[in-house]
């Protein structure tokens, strides 16, 4: 089929042949189609990734959420401008 898109061949090696057999018991329906579960495989793959980084972000903002505050006191009142204030121009 004729397309201005990039094409991506792959050999099928003992990996991939494993994840097509398992992909078309997961989609009996594209079974006998190697580029539908590959597609299948992709999406899935993705969504797996996105999942993921997601639950990063959420874990680094957490981590900040605890932090947040722990070291409020430890500095008294006007202690950068005095640390500053030692500094050459």
């Amino acid at each position: 089929m004729p397309t201005s898109r990039p094409r991506h061949t792959i050999t099928e090696s003992d990996a991939i042949a494993l994840a097509l057999s398992d992909a078309a018991r997961r989609w009996p329906e594209d079974g006998d189609s190697p580029r539908a579960l590959l597609e299948h495989l992709v999406a899935e793959g993705h969504r797996v990734l996105t999942q993921d980084q997601r639950a990063e972000v959420d874990d680094r903002r957490a981590a900040i959420e605890r932090a947040s505050g722990a070291l409020t006191g430890t500095y008294p009142p006007g202690y950068l401008d005095e640390l500053r204030s030692d500094w050459p121009e």
